[in-house]
């Protein structure tokens, strides 16, 4: 198959969150499977063309914009890291040439709207200036849904797009591309489009809800997510449009980089260790004491957290149990940042169970990498985690992940059972601190009284696999289904 990922991030181009990890590493392994697959996505300034090697590939390429008019661009390209994928930029000055991707201060872009039906509208429009006819259009969240929308409708007798299909990944639900109800003019898809099913919601226009309306097929990052969109409780008021296609929606996990996230071979650990050869993690665990100047002592439970300091994490949870938390014999680590409360919250807990309580408000590779080995447990009190990734280098590190059950961290942890010594984690179901503080209680109370539960639940952790090639075959099983919508079989 042809296929074209549209998207408004991509690893190592430019980053918030996971999406841009999927899409710099989902082609790569279609390409492994065969298939032709490229990228295109917007040259934000950030992004050096020398630095990657971006050159001039096509262009100048139009792109009408309904009421605004024609507007120009150029293409240029590269080669994905480590692979022999194209991945093309667009590059328009008035939209991309900032360093921000979305907002600065805060504050999304004004133009935000403008910007992303842009990249949606000249993903196919670059398709014909660079003779690509892709059998998939595969869009990405709110900002590339309009590539489905435009599939659907402007181009749906195009015969340069009569054997095209699409797919919509979902990576969360909770943003959705809602602008005035005005931006039907700049979509230019006629008003006849604009009520409750399709793009009218609570009378704006929604991006997300008409990627999903006109997608052939919608999937998001696991199956427990793809249940829970939904759900008034995890919708986002996006509910009824899942549910009215609930029987296209299909949820894939991620895959996880068992290359970079590999204790045997990290070079960012005080100590190499695997399955077989254990005891060495003990030396990473000291490793931690001393970073974060807590007492070395390798016969107490040290918890970790790597994350945004926000509430979709679960911090305030978090916040909320600490003290009760700490009244424990255990110690606690902390890598993050996030909503400005948590910096001085969390920097007073430390001043006040010097002990027990550290903290780093930051992000730092190497040091969220230590935190992972040389932990005893990892929390993430979630409030809703579509997928997740930290649990699962908590598990290939024999840390043993304490989730709430909730989405990819439901799917991917299996809960303790104390008879049969079974189970990779632990996990709580109420978003409560008293189930959260209860959870690290029975965690810490099998720490010191069930050490032979503890060796076997690590061992089941670091054998736990979430491969690349498995989730790449099951979307390559999407990209079919999708074809077979538009009357397209598989050979």
């Amino acid at each position: 198959m042809k296929i074209l990922i549209t998207a408004s991030e991509c690893v190592p181009y430019a980053k918030t969150g996971g999406l841009a990890d999927v899409v710099g590493i989902l082609p790569k392994f279609l390409k492994k499977l065969g298939h032709d697959v490229r990228v295109i996505m917007p040259r934000y300034y950030g992004i050096n063309k020398e630095k990657y090697a971006l050159n001039w590939k096509a262009g100048p390429l139009g792109v009408p914009m309904g009421i605004i008019g024609e507007q120009w661009c150029e293409i240029y390209d590269g080669i994905l890291p480590d692979s022999d994928v194209p991945i093309y930029f667009i590059e328009h000055e008035m939209y991309y040439g900032r360093a921000e991707l979305y907002n600065v201060n805060g504050k999304g872009f004004m133009d935000n709207d403008n910007r992303f039906i842009f990249l949606s509208r000249a993903s196919l429009q670059a398709c014909k200036l660079l003779d690509f006819q892709p059998d998939i259009i595969h869009a990405n969240d709110w900002h590339t849904a309009a590539s489905c929308i435009f599939l659907n409708s402007i181009y749906k007798n195009d015969p340069f797009f009569a054997k095209t299909s699409s797919v919509l990944t979902i990576h969360n639900i909770q943003y959705q591309g809602q602008f005035y109800a005005g931006l039907m003019d700049v979509l230019d898809v006629g008003w006849d489009r604009f009520h409750y099913m399709e793009l009218e919601h609570h009378d704006t226009v929604n991006l997300l809800k008409g990627g999903i309306f006109h997608a052939k097929i919608i999937n998001t990052v696991s199956e427990g997510y793809k249940n829970e969109m939904s759900t008034a409780e995890y919708g986002y008021g996006l509910e009824d449009a899942i549910k009215y296609r609930f029987a296209d929606v299909y949820g894939i996990l991620n895959g996880m980089d068992y290359d970079e996230w590999n204790p045997s071979e990290d070079q960012f650990l005080a100590a190499n260790y695997d399955v077989e050869n254990i005891n060495n993690k003990v030396f990473c665990k000291t490793d931690i004491q001393k970073i974060f100047n807590l007492p070395i002592r390798d016969d107490v439970p040290l918890f970790g957290i790597v994350s945004r300091l926000v509430e979709q994490k679960g911090i305030d949870i978090l916040a909320e149990a600490i003290h009760k938390i700490l009244a424990l014999d255990i110690q606690f680590v902390m890598l993050g940042e996030g909503e400005p409360w948590t910096h001085f919250y969390f920097g007073d807990i430390a001043l006040m169970y010097p002990d027990k309580f550290a903290v780093r408000i930051g992000y730092d590779h190497a040091l969220s990498h230590k935190i992972e080995a040389g932990c005893d447990f990892f929390v993430m009190p979630s409030r809703f985690e579509p997928c997740g990734l930290n649990q699962m280098y908590s598990l290939r590190y024999g840390t043993l992940p304490i989730v709430r059950a909730t989405g990819g961290l439901n799917d991917t942890v299996e809960n303790y059972i104390e008879g049969g010594c079974e189970g990779n984690g632990f996990k709580f179901l109420a978003l409560d601190a008293g189930a959260l503080f209860d959870t690290i209680g029975w965690a810490t109370y099998t720490f010191y009284n069930r050490k032979d539960c503890i060796k076997k639940m690590i061992e089941n952790a670091m054998k736990k696999r979430f491969t690349w090639d498995e989730s790449a075959k099951k979307y390559e099983e999407l990209y079919y289904k999708a074809l077979e919508k538009i009357g397209i079989l598989r050979n």
